[in-house]
């Protein structure tokens, strides 16, 4: 049987940190990106990619509110759910194309997810999870005096608004997920999923988050009984010491030499250590199974065992 693969594209997968955060320059992005997940394709794997939309949100957030006077603002969650519409058409578009080339005639669908949280998890009092641009010192107060916003440095590349990062802990639409595993490379839970409380009656209601994609991922991959989780980023090898003189790339880690490096704060929150965590769960709920955090470039070889690092329970 071909091994299930749940793939977690970091924000390097779909913008270049140094271009411009144009749609057009995304889309190029994006093309690349997909060239990546189409070879994965051709190893055989069955594929879902989980993606996130931090800066996305972030614009699309500024944009409401700055046309406010001109039409309503939209709500927070409505906006995550307009950056998980466009990011899943550039992304189902471009993999559509790629897989073609390759004369791998395979569906490529978009599912508008939402995830289930819990109103009264703590992530709401200590918000902590980067959106939109980066921003200088001077700038990020003057935003948290005109606007209200909560900023923080984020892992020595600047000043970001920070929202509330709930855990996930349902995927509505995962049946729908599972219906379609068979007969699509199914892209779903984008920007973690679009946040919402479960009332007493059975309904659901938006709340102002974004879910973390890696959490997102890792759910994912135990609800679809995924073989491998991949978690894409910038960097090759996870690293203790990172940026240091006496860095360390990680090959293959267990679960209980993951949790020390944790415990000694080798990853960044926000960065790292959300995927790292988010490994661990995977491999925690599965021993017999692998997760892999590598750079999107290096996704193949790493399948492969060539290269990335590798946790495993043991």
């Amino acid at each position: 049987m071909k091994e299930k693969l749940v793939i977690a594209l970091g924000g390097n997968a779909l913008q270049s940190g140094k271009g411009e955060a144009t749609a057009e320059a995304q889309l190029a992005v994006v093309r690349r990106t997909c060239e990546h997940i189409a070879q994965i394709s051709e190893q055989g794997y069955e594929i879902a990619v989980v993606h996130g939309n931090g800066p996305q949100v972030g614009r699309i957030v500024m944009a409401s509110e700055a046309a406010k006077d001109v039409t309503p603002a939209m709500p927070f969650d409505v906006c995550g759910a307009m950056s998980q519409g466009y990011i899943g058409y550039h992304i189902q578009q471009c993999l559509k194309y790629a897989l073609n080339k390759t004369n791998r005639n395979i569906p490529v669908v978009t599912v508008a997810t939402q995830m289930i949280v819990e109103e009264n998890d703590p992530a709401f009092k200590n918000p902590t999870k980067p959106i939109g641009p980066f921003y200088s010192e001077a700038e990020a107060k003057v935003l948290e005096a005109e606007k209200g916003y909560t900023m923080k440095e984020d892992a020595g590349r600047g000043y970001r608004r920070v929202v509330a990062s709930p855990l996930p802990r349902k995927i509505v639409e995962i049946d729908a997920v599972k219906q379609l595993w068979d007969h699509a490379i199914v892209i779903t839970c984008g920007g973690g999923g679009i946040p919402v409380v479960e009332r007493p009656d059975g309904t659901l209601e938006g709340t102002a988050a974004v879910i973390d994609k890696d959490f997102a991922a890792e759910l994912l991959a135990e609800q679809v009984n995924a073989d491998v989780l991949m978690i894409l980023t910038e960097v090759e090898k996870v690293a203790i010491n990172f940026n240091k003189p006496n860095q360390q790339d990680l090959e293959n880690i267990s679960l209980a030499e993951a949790a020390q490096y944790m415990e000694e704060g080798h990853f960044a929150a926000g960065s790292m250590l959300p995927k790292v965590e988010a490994a661990m769960k995977f491999v925690r709920a599965f021993p017999q199974k692998k997760a892999i955090i590598t750079s999107l470039d290096k996704a193949v070889e790493a399948l492969e065992g060539k290269t990335g690092t590798v946790l495993t329970f043991n």
